[in-house]
C-alpha cells in the first residue's frame, strides 16, 4: 500500500534514493510516484506547482 507525503521538499529529499519516479497529470491535480527498494510513496499536487517540483526530483521520470 502507498504511503501518502504531504511535504513536498521531503518527497524531493526521498527520490535521490528512489528507483523512479511516475507522473500522472489529471485533471485538478498531478500525481507524483516514488518508488523506493522498500515501499512507494505518493504527493498530489496543484498543475501549477508541478513542473517545478518535478524539475527538482533526482530519479528517472516516467509518464503516465
Amino acid at each position: 500500500m502507498p504511503a501518502e507525503i504531504t511535504d513536498v521538499e521531503k518527497f524531493v529529499e526521498m527520490s535521490a534514493n528512489a528507483k523512479f519516479c511516475a507522473v500522472k497529470r489529471l485533471k485538478t491535480q498531478v500525481k507524483l510516484k516514488l518508488r523506493t527498494p522498500s515501499k512507494m510513496y505518493t504527493l498530489k499536487i496543484e498543475p501549477v506547482n508541478a513542473e517545478e517540483t518535478i524539475k527538482k526530483l533526482k530519479c528517472e521520470i516516467q509518464e503516465l
